[in-house]
């Protein structure tokens, strides 16, 4: 079972005010129109403010601007969006599983080091030499290859792959299903047509904060390092191939595919289902729109869209041509047979 918070511990904890009874507690969070007595929920946008009188929460997170009403329980911030988060954080972390420890069904090689306080859950396999830093939590079903280093307080939930020589940085964050380290897609093709298999020597190194999606896979590279830098955030189901580098703090959104040796600088936003192609670069603060197809270097910041890629402005206006091509077309015909009848009126 969760663990219970009171207010007061919460205020505390969130480094905020608080408003009401410092002794009442909760064990959860939710939505403003869901929540229960025992549950933390907040208001951030003012749309929903006529949900607060009828709001059942145990504790509410809002705005100082926002007028309290008696006989409820309030956390008080300038971001309660944030505050809210925070208190999600700590009320799942402690409630994720039941498993502390190592569980007996782990299989952990001798030659393994980890702190005190490391999780590791039901039928995890740890290879030879790994190293695992201090809070760490590795759930059931997951993998970990030889000489793989883990660092401070990194989740990893069920069913992750992270093979071997790779490296995770403190606070990466594995969702399920998720490959770190598989061999980049690469082949030889002899005269006759045959693959032969390129070895891939390298590993990936995943920097500080990043976070990485379900079923999300990315290769190891060739020789050295596949990279993804501090705070960078990848979504469910994406593909990053072998020797490619991304900045810090991108954000990476479902089903976008990026080939070997592409770069992306900082503050990178690639939209859903986009296409990087290989062994090119896209400077810092690109965005670029879902299924944006990019197929050349970009240096210059701002918002991309398309494939193959142009500027987000020139986009909308394709888009809106595009979206009128049949009266474009009846105008053209009509504007021909006109000047055909003209021509026939002066040739007579």
């Amino acid at each position: 079972m969760s663990k219970v918070f009171t207010l007061e511990a919460l205020a505390k904890f969130a480094q905020c005010d608080f408003v009401g009874n410092a002794n009442h507690a909760v064990n959860y969070v939710n939505s403003l129109e869901s929540a229960t007595s025992n549950e933390v929920s907040f208001l951030a946008n003012l749309r929903y403010k006529d949900l607060l009188p009828m709001c059942q929460a145990g504790i509410i997170c809002i705005d100082p601007s926002i007028p309290l009403i008696e006989g409820k329980n309030f956390l008080i911030s300038s971001n309660p969006s944030k505050t809210f988060q925070i208190i999600t954080d700590l009320i799942l972390s402690t409630a994720i599983s039941g498993f502390e420890k190592i569980h007996p069904t782990a299989v952990v090689h001798e030659t393994v080091k980890y702190a005190e306080d490391v999780v590791i859950g039901p039928h995890v396999t740890i290879d030879q030499n790994v190293s695992i830093g201090k809070g760490t939590k590795i759930y059931a079903n997951t993998f970990i290859g030889s000489n793989v280093v883990l660092g401070e307080n990194c989740i990893i939930y069920p069913g992750v792959v992270i093979r071997e020589h790779c490296i995770l940085h403190n606070r990466v964050i594995l969702q399920p299903g998720a490959v770190i380290g598989a061999c980049g897609f690469g082949y030889i093709t002899d005269p006759s047509g045959h693959h032969h298999k390129i070895p891939q020597l390298g590993n990936v190194i995943l920097e500080d904060d990043v976070e990485i999606g379900a079923n999300t896979t990315i290769d190891r590279a060739r020789f050295k390092h596949t990279s993804i830098s501090k705070g960078t955030k990848i979504d469910n189901l994406v593909q990053i191939g072998h020797n490619v580098t991304l900045g810090k703090h991108n954000i990476i959104v479902s089903q976008t595919g990026i080939s070997g040796s592409a770069k992306t600088g900082d503050h990178v936003i690639l939209g859903g289902q986009a296409g990087v192609m290989g062994h090119i670069e896209i400077g810092d603060h690109v965005q670029v729109a879902t299924r944006g197809g990019v197929s050349k270097t970009i240096k210059k910041p701002g918002q991309y869209g398309g494939s193959p890629l142009q500027p987000f402005q020139d986009f909308n206006k394709n888009r809106v041509h595009l979206r009128n091509i049949e009266k474009y077309i009846k105008r053209i015909e009509e504007l021909e047979s006109r000047l055909q009848a003209l021509e026939k009126l002066i040739t007579k």
